[in-house]
């Protein structure tokens, strides 16, 4: 991991990319698995053994600056490059991600029951697209499971406090991470549409007290008949649901789909100012394939024949229109999490002045390597320079007057 550290960031692109890509031709959830492995050990471990490679990973990959600073729901976030649900599902390496740069993480998506998620292959690079189609059905071990491992976190972080005779003090809920972390809440596939509300606030009981902010999750295309759970009549009573068993106020969001029309995006914006949500993600993946140079998968079946959602460059303008399109209807008052496509600065300076107050990537860390998040907060503060702005917030939402694209 230290050598990781101090390679040149062009190196992970020009030689460790392509052989992980397509050199050991592994399957990339095998591969994405292992990597997390690793990361949970290095979670676990080096804090007491090894200090020095986490040094060296933050020095690497981090950048402080008070301009990147932001403030939302009363977190306080470093800067807005968080990391999306989806790579970190059982929060295997909760505590670490700091290290990498991010202001955030979000961890899940969870359900309230351990599932498999859907029959292997499926996970796929897109190289020619920029892409990733995945079809993993929220495969999790459940959230009893995520909240048992994240109060151990919290307990060896209390433990070695004590040891260094260091006054536990938390930046947020989550005390043994330095940064917010926001959980995100799925429907269980063994549990009907109809008892989703049911759903969603048990697995809410069990982690409430461990996460910063939660993200309700509506939106996957992987889990049969979760997408009809955008529709008004059945996303309020789950709304409703979670914000009774919700005393405590924690900050409370819905992800939608990209590839929803605008009145029913503007019908979800109804209700999460109706129920007082503290904000909306856009976006997840699309179920579209329109313009995607990939012909066919490693199945041997064309891409439009394979069911899935795609992330990654193929959802970056869509996203940026939704985020526009939230912003402009809620007149800036309703916080948005940007989300799709984002591999550089100029994607993420995109989706902040078309009215995002933070930003999340997934797709584009894989493909461009660890510095990215570093890379693109130099990106950002060139931005800001060239703007003449003090800070980040001062940039959300200035670029919001474009009509979306209908």
């Amino acid at each position: 991991m230290s050598i990781i550290a101090e390679m040149p960031m062009d190196l992970y692109q020009t030689l460790l990319r392509p052989l992980l890509f397509s050199g050991l031709k592994t399957d990339p959830e095998w591969l994405h698995q292992q990597s997390l492995k690793l990361l949970g050990w290095l979670d676990d471990s080096s804090a007491n053994q090894m200090p020095w490679v986490l040094t060296q990973l933050e020095r690497s990959l981090s950048l402080s600056d008070p301009r990147l600073q932001q403030q939302l729901w009363g977190l306080n976030f470093a800067n807005p490059m968080g990391l999306a649900a989806g790579f970190d599902k059982d929060g295997i390496a909760a505590g670490l991600w700091s290290r990498f740069g991010f202001g955030f993480a979000e961890l899940g998506t969870v359900t309230l029951h351990t599932q498999p998620g859907n029959p292997q292959p499926r996970l796929f690079r897109l190289p020619l697209d920029q892409a990733v189609l995945n079809r993993m059905g929220f495969n999790n071990q459940g959230a009893a499971a995520l909240a048992e491992r994240l109060r151990e976190k919290e307990k060896g972080k209390r433990k070695k406090d004590a040891e260094n005779l260091t006054p536990h003090s938390a930046l947020c809920t989550s005390h043994f991470s330095p940064f917010p972390l926001g959980i995100n809440l799925g429907k269980s596939k063994i549990t009907s549409l109809e008892e989703s509300a049911t759903d969603y606030v048990g697995s809410f009981r069990s982690l409430k007290d461990l996460g910063d902010y939660f993200v309700v999750n509506v939106s996957s295309p992987n889990t049969p008949g979760l997408r009809s759970l955008q529709d008004k009549a059945q996303l309020e009573p789950i709304l409703q649901a979670l914000q009774q068993e919700n005393v405590a106020h924690k900050p409370l969001l819905v992800k939608i789909a990209p590839d929803l029309e605008w009145e029913a995006i503007a019908d979800v914006i109804a209700l999460a100012q109706q129920h007082q949500l503290a904000g909306i993600i856009a976006t997840n993946t699309t179920i579209q394939r329109n313009g995607l140079q990939t012909e066919r998968l490693s199945t041997g079946n064309p891409v439009a024949q394979e069911a899935g959602g795609i992330s990654g460059a193929p959802v970056r303008q869509r996203s940026t229109e939704v985020i526009r399109f939230i912003y402009q209807e809620t007149k800036g008052q309703l916080p948005i999490i940007g989300v799709g496509g984002i591999f550089t600065a100029e994607d993420a300076w995109e989706k902040i002045t078309a009215g995002a107050s933070l930003v999340q990537v997934y797709t584009g860390w894989v493909y461009e390597g660890p510095w990215m998040v570093r890379r693109v907060l130099e990106g950002l503060l060139q931005k800001l320079d060239e703007q003449g702005l003090k800070s980040i917030q001062d940039a959300v939402g200035i670029g919001s007057d474009a009509v979306p694209s209908l």
